[in-house]
């Protein structure tokens, strides 16, 4: 079985989510002090994200693999900032959540597994 899921999309779908919620967070939440640069770095990882989705179409599990690494961002980034300021609320539900979906994406692009096309290595004893 080969795995035809490309790193790219996960990559930049993880940067949008962590870019997203960190964006949301300068603008509505009162812990965090306001900065333009969560607001850029959405914008250009959106903007990535949308070309390399325009650029062919992703095949297998490349979307559900996207949208899990979007949501290992947002809800990372909501975990880091709980844990910054414990009185915002607890963060270990979320801290799961991301656990999951990063050992679904892990077992989907077959990180876990042998390679089994490199030989054994033959032991050669000497009598």
């Amino acid at each position: 079985m080969t795995n035809n899921i490309e790193r790219k999309p996960l990559l930049l779908a993880f940067l949008t989510g962590l870019c997203g919620n960190a964006t949301l967070a300068a603008l509505t939440s009162a812990h965090v002090s306001f900065s333009i640069f969560p607001i850029i770095a959405f914008a250009f990882a959106l903007s990535a994200l949308w070309q390399a989705y325009v650029a062919g179409p992703m095949e297998g599990d490349t979307p559900r693999c996207a949208l899990a690494m979007f949501f290992v961002g947002a809800l990372g980034y909501s975990s880091f900032l709980r844990a910054e300021f414990p009185g915002i609320g607890q963060n270990i539900i979320q801290i799961f959540l991301c656990l999951g979906l990063v050992f679904y994406v892990a077992i989907k692009l077959g990180l876990g597994k042998r390679n089994s096309s490199e030989p054994a290595a033959e032991v050669v004893s000497e009598s």
